[in-house]
């Protein structure tokens, strides 16, 4: 091949195959000659480098061997080329493009998403580091998807405020978050560093995720910034008197009361509106 390895691509378009003859796993793809049709997921430096020496090539044929996606969700696009190239590059994935030019993301909301998931599983100090499963694989208990699709939600809702003010939330949403499950992990310790206990499944963590929005309308209250970590332990505080550890007990009230995210948003959100109880 003209180049080491296989570069892995996405299309936007449905792509035809034609087997050598029926049955055949062997074929051509067909890719329309359009610019743009293509995204690459990983290998753009060496697609660029052999863009730009094309000339030497002349006639003679070269091979280029590719891994390439017929229109895959945008979600997983993002995750495949955040996981493939966030770590060993230290960049923000929402500063990279793809050949088209366009960015690899086209929803910001998505791009930030999957920027707090990676950094509460990737930053030393976050609780939840290394507990996060990235493109179904590693050691993690918890998928990285269903997460990342509540902070989409949350953001795209605007939740966090519209206009300008969203925009500086997002931001700062990685600072805010790692500091938010930071005072979590330390309100509800003995649930947190038990075996026994469910706060850091799937759906325990979409519950405190959900209500993080109410936990931000507190600090706008108190005219605190927003990512402030003893700020943040300060608002939340109630939880710790309201729901305690017990709450998250596998065999205890967790069970009892059912494993509802909903069911948990909602006993949170009643101990921030009333701390000292109704």
């Amino acid at each position: 091949p003209s180049i080491p390895g296989a570069v892995i691509i996405s299309s936007d378009e449905p792509l035809r195959f034609d087997a050598v003859d029926e049955g055949n796993s062997l074929g051509t793809l067909k890719v329309p000659e359009r610019e743009g049709v293509l995204r690459a997921i990983d290998g753009q430096h060496r697609l660029l480098a052999l863009h730009h020496d094309l000339e030497q090539f002349g006639q003679e044929e070269f091979t280029v061997p590719a891994v390439i996606f017929d229109r895959l969700p945008e979600d997983h696009v993002v995750q495949m080329f955040v996981t493939i190239n966030a770590k060993h590059t230290r960049l923000n994935a929402s500063h990279l493009v793809s050949l088209s030019g366009r960015q690899l993301y086209a929803d910001p909301n998505l791009a930030a998403a999957h920027d707090i998931v990676r950094a509460l599983n990737d930053r030393d100090d976050s609780p939840l580091a290394g507990d996060i499963k990235l493109l179904g694989v590693g050691k993690g208990k918890v998928a990285q998807a269903p997460l990342a699709q509540e902070f989409k939600a949350l953001l795209a809702s605007e939740a966090f405020g519209g206009g300008r003010r969203g925009d500086e939330f997002r931001d700062e949403s990685k600072r805010f978050f790692v500091n938010y499950f930071k005072q979590i992990s330390t309100l509800f310790a003995a649930a947190w560093n038990g075996r026994k206990y469910a706060i850091r499944t799937a759906p325990a963590l979409r519950a405190f995720i959900r209500v993080a929005p109410d936990v931000v309308k507190r600090l706008d209250q108190e005219r605190a910034e927003r990512a402030d970590f003893r700020m943040i332990g300060r608002v939340i505080a109630p939880w710790g008197r309201r729901i305690g550890d017990m709450r998250f007990e596998t065999d205890g009230a967790w069970k009892q009361r059912g494993l509802s995210i909903d069911q948990l948003a909602k006993e949170l959100r009643l101990a921030l509106q009333y701390p000292e109880g109704v």
